[in-house]
């Protein structure tokens, strides 16, 4: 049995497609639904069904667009209440592509409605499970994102649940059953996702730490909210979109793709209150942008940076972008649920310069100028990298605030002295320093590199968490 594996990196997401007999499916598809269409019709194959494993928090995904452009039937697992139509399948329930068979295992706990669906080959033989959020490779999927949209789902009730599906429903599966999840590494609906992106039941009973045979359920629910960090805030707006529905992505990106002139763009962003999103790298960025622009740059983990950065999916937005990445940063945006996007600047921050108005910079200094105001200076110096990454090992004195909280601790950031940003390597500080000019501060300079090059300097570098760590 074929299983193909559509994996996309910068949300850690795998969506799948299977073939039989002129027939496919596509299993928790994102948002831009032509990959599987021109997939299908490579097959010379129907979309019969669009599987869903359950309402995803982390992205919009494709199914509404996928039924409108190819007449395919959506299928969800017992619990589900969509506001559109969709067959809601019931537990064990058989569904049949070409000589293929789809089995439902409702496996509720990451949310109530989700599912596991079996894949049974021509021979009538288990060949796998597709497991969205239930189980990931080294790690289960958290269980307390549906409480922010059912408010008497407690994350406690959900991880029982889990543990209940996982050891009534999962693990007395064939070991030979090969686990295909929803999520790598890098995505916020789990916290231990190995690199791996499948593997066999039977070696994620062995090295799985969610999967331990003799793990009681105390011990499962313990191990699995601890240290378990706030989900970004745009989930639960995203969970709405997918239960409730939204407009067509083609409708999104015909809005978006909408050129705009320095002046026009400028007008707009003082009419409509607009946010402007600047996706160029860090290093472009930093030598010159519009004023009160914010950077997320297209070249790392964009989307979910945006759904930590910007609250509000439905915040209008304007773009400045590389000249021919526009619709890519539509795109992606839209991924996430933010199809607010006004237009673009046409030709980019050449076009605005050209125009004569006004830009803004950041100042950088290099790990070696760092190094030298260390021994001869008295400087504030502010590491934005995660908890996680800061405990693991941080520059002695420094202090820590994630970027994700910068909002909410903005004080903390001195306007009588000047002071020094750093990540782990110029991306996440360079958001964090587009928002502090954005805000006022501007007494300020960013470490090239971040903390990869900092290492490389004599700069003490400690495991130790100083007592003045705020976060």
């Amino acid at each position: 049995m074929k299983v193909e594996q559509i994996y996309t990196g910068c949300l850690a997401h795998a969506a799948y497609y299977i073939e039989s007999k002129g027939e496919a499916a596509v299993f928790d598809p994102l948002r831009e639904v032509h990959p599987y269409i021109e997939r299908a019709e490579k097959d010379d194959a129907k979309i019969k069904y669009v599987f869903e494993t359950h309402f995803h928090a982390d992205f919009v995904s494709g199914h509404l667009d996928l039924r409108k452009k190819t007449g395919a039937k959506i299928v969800f697992g017992p619990n589900a209440k969509p506001s559109y139509e969709a067959t809601i399948a019931e537990d064990g329930q058989i569904f049949e592509i070409g000589e293929y068979k789809i089995k439902v295992i409702h496996t509720p706990g990451h949310t109530m409605e989700s599912t596991t669906y079996l894949l049974i080959d021509e021979n009538g033989k288990e060949h796998g499970i597709i497991t969205g959020d239930t189980l990931f490779i080294g790690d289960v999927g958290r269980p307390d994102l549906a409480q922010h949209v059912v408010s008497d789902l407690t994350e406690e009730k959900l991880a029982a649940t889990l543990y209940d599906s996982l050891r009534n429903k999962i693990m007395p599966l064939s070991d030979d059953l090969i686990v295909y999840p929803n999520h790598g590494a890098g995505s916020a609906c789990g916290k231990k996702m190995s690199t791996e992106t499948t593997d066999t039941l039977g070696n994620q009973k062995k090295t799985n730490y969610a999967l331990r045979p003799d793990m009681t359920k105390e011990e499962f629910v313990k191990e699995l909210l601890e240290g378990l960090t706030a989900p970004p805030g745009y989930f639960p707006q995203n969970v709405l979109m997918n239960i409730q529905g939204y407009e067509s992505f083609d409708t999104i990106l015909k809005k978006g793709i909408h050129a705009l002139t320095p002046q026009e763009f400028e007008i707009a962003a003082n009419e409509t209150n607009a946010l402007v999103l600047d996706t160029r790298n860090d290093d472009l960025f930093a030598l010159g942008f519009i004023p009160n622009s914010i950077n997320i740059g297209l070249e790392n983990n964009f989307a979910p940076w945006v759904g930590e950065m910007v609250p509000d999916v439905k915040q209008p937005i304007l773009l400045v972008t590389d000249p021919g990445r526009e619709e890519e940063s539509i795109t992606r945006l839209a991924r996430v649920g933010y199809d607010n996007t006004l237009g673009y600047l046409e030709g980019g921050i050449e076009n605005w310069k050209k125009s004569g108005r006004e830009i803004d910079t950041v100042n950088r200094i290099t790990p070696e100028e760092l190094e030298y105001r260390f021994k001869n200076e008295d400087i504030m110096l502010f590491d934005v990298r995660k908890y996680s990454e800061f405990h693991s090992e941080h520059v002695l004195g420094a202090e820590n605030i994630p970027l994700n909280q910068i909002n909410q601790y903005l004080s903390i950031f001195p306007k009588d002295r000047p002071f020094i940003l750093h990540c782990q390597g110029g991306y996440r500080s360079m958001i964090a320093a587009s928002i502090l000019k954005q805000r006022g501060w501007d007494n300020f300079v960013d470490v090239e590199g971040g903390f990869d090059e900092i290492k490389n300097t004599s700069i003490h570098v400690t495991e130790y968490i100083c007592p003045t760590t705020l976060l």
